[in-house]
């Protein structure tokens, strides 16, 4: 968040109240661009103003028609959250695949419960697109009155998701959207885990923390291969034995020499 629009407070005021502003302005787009294809918000800081890129499926919907409807955005933005005029600027871009934003398929997934589509055809469409798109798991909840009078919860699920650590930060994308049926609300949780890409594009490039990746030896780390040089220190000869030395005869001097 800019320091602008605050002014100098502390640090910990300072992440509050950048996790208020994403959660308001993601509700927000929520309602505003749902329907054309909304798939999430980012908010990056800079010291003089405030840029807020918004991904979607479909980014010309959401600039409108010569960009009328990015620019009432703004507006709204700047008024709502208080930002001084000028200081915060949106933009749209194209989600990088459709069928790893869980934002999308919790959009799409809603959308095909306002048609009456059946609960568990929705959601196993929803599962074949992400799996389609190369992720590694997808699971899809739905609770609420589905069928009878009384509220249940059904679950929908395929491949591997992890539940717990760093790497559910880092992996797993999660939405949710509340569906206002005739029967009551529904509720709709979309988690993707998606794959690990180096280039960052598709998913984070840090790899799983329990993948473990065994390196091949090269050929001058490979001992008892004739004619290949090895790593090993060569073996140190051993020193010679000190050489015994003849201990001197005595000679006893004329003085005493024994008589003939």
């Amino acid at each position: 968040m800019s320091a602008g629009r605050l002014g100098n407070i502390s640090k910990k005021r300072q992440f509050v109240a950048d996790g208020v502003l994403y959660a308001e302005l993601n509700e927000l787009l929520i309602r505003e661009l749902g329907p054309i294809g909304y798939a999430g918000v980012e908010v990056r800081n800079n010291p003089s103003r405030t840029e807020i890129v918004i991904r979607a499926t479909r980014p010309q919907d959401v600039l409108g028609e010569k960009g009328r409807k990015i620019r009432e955005l703004n507006t709204v933005v700047e008024k709502r959250f208080k930002f001084k005029p000028g200081t915060v600027t949106l933009y749209a871009e194209r989600v990088a695949e459709r069928g790893l934003s869980a934002e999308a398929q919790a959009e799409a997934l809603a959308a095909k419960m306002l048609e009456g589509m059946a609960v568990r055809r929705a959601c196993y469409g929803i599962i074949r697109l992400v799996m389609k798109s190369g992720a590694k798991g997808v699971e899809c909840l739905v609770t609420g009155k589905l069928r009878g009078a009384r509220a249940k919860a059904m679950k929908f699920r395929e491949g591997y998701m992890i539940k717990t650590g760093q790497s559910n930060i880092d992996y797993v994308d999660e939405a949710v959207r509340h569906v206002l049926l005739r029967q009551g609300a529904v509720g709709l949780k979309v988690k993707i885990m998606k794959p690990h890409d180096p280039e960052g594009r598709l998913g984070p490039k840090i790899p799983l923390s329990d993948i473990v990746e065994v390196m091949q030896a090269k050929p001058s780390d490979q001992p008892n291969v004739v004619g290949v040089p090895s790593r090993r220190p060569a073996p140190v000869a051993a020193a010679p034995a000190p050489v015994a030395e003849a201990p001197a005869q005595f000679t006893a001097p004329d003085a005493f020499a024994a008589p003939q």
